[in-house]
């Protein structure tokens, strides 16, 4: 008897050039990807252009693209403003970079100090990354201190310090996590001086505190957890009232949540002030970037006007206590070209209507998907704030990571599976973002494909 035919993977069907040109790719990069994060099975698709709501692959295919550089285009691909933006400064400045002060570094800082209550001071970073590893290292000038915690299931870069208990192991009942590696390479010391916090679990987490208050050097988290889990606000308030009880800097990493959670990101929502605040992704307007913003004291650490820089040759030797400095630096921090792409960015949310409109858009994707769900018996919830969502198959509350874990994970990627074949793009269980290109046609487009993905499922 002959043995069955292997099933034809949906995508392989009509992505036969990004197959291909992913086999190359593991010839010349690990894994055939530059960045862990865009590989995903059976292969990464390869993109080649795109236009507001819309990504093409190598292959000609169109996609509704919901991943947005995971979250970075909140304009859509290509806007208008942005691209202008972009052009004009390239023109005008005759160059793409100075490695200089120049008056669009004071521009976006006078944006970000009016629009962030946490922010007196600011510094600019190349990366999400970097911003959070920068705020890290001024806790720890500003207390003496060197612990840190962190909560389960947050992402805030991929160092050291912080890649820990990402992606953590299910835990059962009132077990309290524990700090475990997320990477190869990664020294025990930190994993022996990174705290691992429940989120939304304020019993738990206060007793972990009190435990460590007097070695704690800064208490780091995403306000709304990877994206789509909100903070709850009674946990953020007791967090923020025993931060400043001990005297621990309180860091938001807002990387994810700024601008797309209102022009003054979960801290404008919820009102609660942190000490230090982390952005990135859309600042950017499409570009690399990150900022560091606070307390004016604590930025001032890093300020090489107190005792000078430790790049300034001969500097010690003239008395100058350079070691006194928290030294921070980077080449193209600020770099004109990302600024002037953020700056129109962030012009064109602040125009009257803009917030509404996605995040109507956003609330009328989230019901429709959930309603088709219900009409085809598959369990499965939306849960998010703002712009950004993401599709748990269970229905239980969803308030920290340990419930996602717990959600049907291998019914999501057999529906992202499809989705992706049907013209919707995503990283597989990844969340969803919005950008003022998803229009009503969009979102109907997008709910149609969604509904001809769930009948797949329900046909296998």
């Amino acid at each position: 008897m002959a043995t069955p035919a292997k099933p034809v993977h949906p995508l392989l069907e009509r992505t036969n050039r990004s197959a291909q040109m992913y086999e190359e790719a593991t010839q010349r990069m690990p894994g055939g990807v530059t960045a862990n994060i865009k590989h995903f099975d059976p292969y990464p698709l390869f993109m080649e252009k795109a236009s507001g709501a819309a990504i093409y692959d190598v292959d000609g295919n169109r996609y509704i693209d919901y991943n947005l550089c995971y979250g970075a285009l909140m304009l859509g691909h290509g806007h208008p403003q942005v691209m202008q933006a972009v052009q004009e400064q390239l023109s005008g400045m005759g160059t793409p970079v100075f490695g200089t002060p120049h008056a669009m570094e004071l521009a976006m800082a006078n944006e970000l100090a009016a629009l962030y209550p946490s922010i007196e001071s600011i510094r600019y970073t190349n990366s999400g990354l970097e911003a959070t590893m920068f705020a890290i290292r001024l806790a720890m000038g500003w207390t003496g201190r060197r612990k840190i915690a962190k909560f389960e299931g947050h992402y805030h870069g991929g160092y050291d310090q912080v890649l820990i208990s990402v992606t953590p192991m299910e835990r059962l009942g009132e077990e309290l996590p524990v700090s475990t590696s997320d990477s190869l390479g990664v020294p025990d010391y930190y994993k022996e001086n990174t705290v691992v916090l429940p989120f939304n679990h304020w019993d738990q987490t206060e007793k972990i505190i009190q435990q460590y208050k007097d070695e704690l050097a800064g208490i780091i988290l995403e306000p709304v957890q990877g994206g789509f889990i909100p903070a709850e606000m009674e946990f953020l308030k007791k967090l923020r009232e025993i931060t400043r009880l001990y005297g621990i800097p309180l860091i938001f990493d807002e990387v994810k949540t700024g601008f797309r959670m209102g022009l003054s990101g979960a801290q404008g929502r919820y009102g609660i002030t942190p000490d230090l605040t982390a952005l990135g992704k859309v600042l950017g307007g499409g570009f690399p970037v990150g900022a560091v913003g606070g307390r004016r004291e604590i930025m001032e650490l890093c300020s090489p006007a107190r005792k000078g820089d430790i790049l300034n040759i001969g500097a010690r030797n003239q008395g100058s206590a350079s070691q006194e400095v928290l030294f921070h630096s980077g080449t193209y921090n600020g770099h004109p070209t990302i600024l002037a792409a953020g700056l129109a960015t962030v012009h064109y949310l602040k125009e009257p209507g803009v917030y509404r409109q996605v995040e109507e858009m956003a609330l009328r994707l989230r019901k429709g998907m959930e309603q088709i769900l219900r009409q085809n018996g598959i369990t499965g919830q939306t849960v998010g704030d703002g712009t950004i969502f993401n599709l748990v198959m269970s229905d239980e509350p969803v308030r920290e990571i340990q419930d996602v874990l717990r959600s049907d994970l291998d019914l999501r990627r057999k529906l992202d599976s499809h989705l992706l074949a049907l013209g919707i793009y995503m990283k597989p269980g990844n969340r969803f973002s919005l950008s003022t290109a998803h229009t009503s046609n969009v979102i109907d487009e997008t709910l149609e494909k969604f509904e001809g993905g769930v009948k797949r499922i329900i046909r296998k």
